[in-house]
């Protein structure tokens, strides 16, 4: 007869086995049952669109619900903390955008860390901005805008979705790279930045293709460039506002998805693929490209480096310009 402690490690064994497999199906068989899929802004705007269309798309390809849910608030800090301290099993998702990164960068008091308490799981997109301003300007070219900024310092005026948003930061990258400065004047949304150079009520704005569309023809605004590093087959004919003489800058609008850090990697790598499939299936990237973005491939580890990077590079930002974002 085999001695009590020999009989002790086998069970031991046989039961990490048995664990062993057990999740080794489950993982297998995920998603088992509907999967919350929240969106951290309003209703209607590209966050909201983009995750409509991908759990559309997860629905019909894995047979369960990718159910959004709108938990909006305090520039998106709300829904990311709602998803960090959600029950680990995978069925929280949390779409995101470059936004958050920002967040992490000039809040100290957020009550989750993105890179400790969140796990990336996959970029989905990457989105320029288009520099608009309002065509009573004199400016024919971003030239010319920052030769005329040089000439009236703090004449000209810059609006923005809200102190410490992309749009916000992007207006101040761009001046402290080009040696000027714009008052900023911060708007409740996007929309309503636009809204106000087409008015002239402010002189400037970053704003999306999409949102700039329809006024582009009707000459309400006037394009002087985009946000990306290289030229989009969307818009071949706008220059960067690199190669307009801003040498490095580049301040893109990007969404991604996360979940908790505790869930398990083989469900977060599962997650990847699945969502990268949907990403990339035609009425999706049809979808994305309408308003300029461009479908991202990649894995967790790789967007973990992103969102690292991102961080710093907002953050370096800030303190050199000298920025209080609070």
């Amino acid at each position: 007869m085999l001695p009590k402690k020999f009989i002790f490690y086998f069970i031991l064994s046989g039961l990490f086995f048995v664990k062993n497999v057990f999740s080794a199906e489950s993982f297998a068989n995920y998603p088992q049952r509907a999967v919350r899929f929240i969106v951290p802004f309003v209703p209607g705007a590209g966050t909201d669109l983009t995750t409509r269309a991908i759990s559309k798309k997860l629905t019909e390809q894995y047979g369960q619900q990718f159910i959004p849910d709108n938990r909006s608030g305090a520039a998106g800090a709300i829904g990311a903390d709602i998803t960090a301290k959600a029950n680990p099993d995978g069925y929280t998702l949390c779409l995101i955008s470059s936004g958050h990164t920002v967040l992490s960068a000039s809040q100290a008091n957020l009550p989750y860390d993105l890179l400790r308490d969140l796990q990336a799981v996959t970029q989905i997109s990457s989105l320029f901005y288009l520099l608009v301003i309002n065509p009573q300007l004199p400016a024919k070219s971003l030239k010319e805008l920052i030769v005329f900024a040089k000439n009236n310092p703090g004449k000209l005026t810059q609006g923005s979705s809200g102190t410490g948003a992309l749009q916000h930061l992007s207006g101040e990258m761009l001046a402290y790279r080009a040696g000027v400065k714009f008052t900023h004047v911060p708007y409740k949304g996007g929309a309503a930045s636009l809204a106000a150079v087409i008015a002239g009520e402010v002189d400037l704005s970053f704003t999306s293709l999409l949102s700039a569309r329809a006024h582009i023809p009707m000459g309400r605004i006037r394009v002087l460039g985009i946000t990306a590093s290289k030229r989009s087959p969307v818009v071949p004919d706008i220059p960067t506002i690199a190669e307009s003489g801003v040498l490095g800058f580049e301040a893109n609008q990007w969404y991604g998805v996360i979940t908790s850090a505790k869930v398990p990697m083989p469900i977060v790598n599962k997650l990847s693929a699945m969502i990268q499939g949907a990403v990339h299936s035609t009425d999706v990237v049809e979808r994305l490209v309408y308003d300029g973005s461009i479908p991202v491939h990649s894995s967790s580890a790789e967007f973990k480096i992103h969102l690292a990077t991102e961080i710093s590079k907002w953050r370096k930002l800030i303190k050199e310009a000298g920025l209080n974002l609070n």
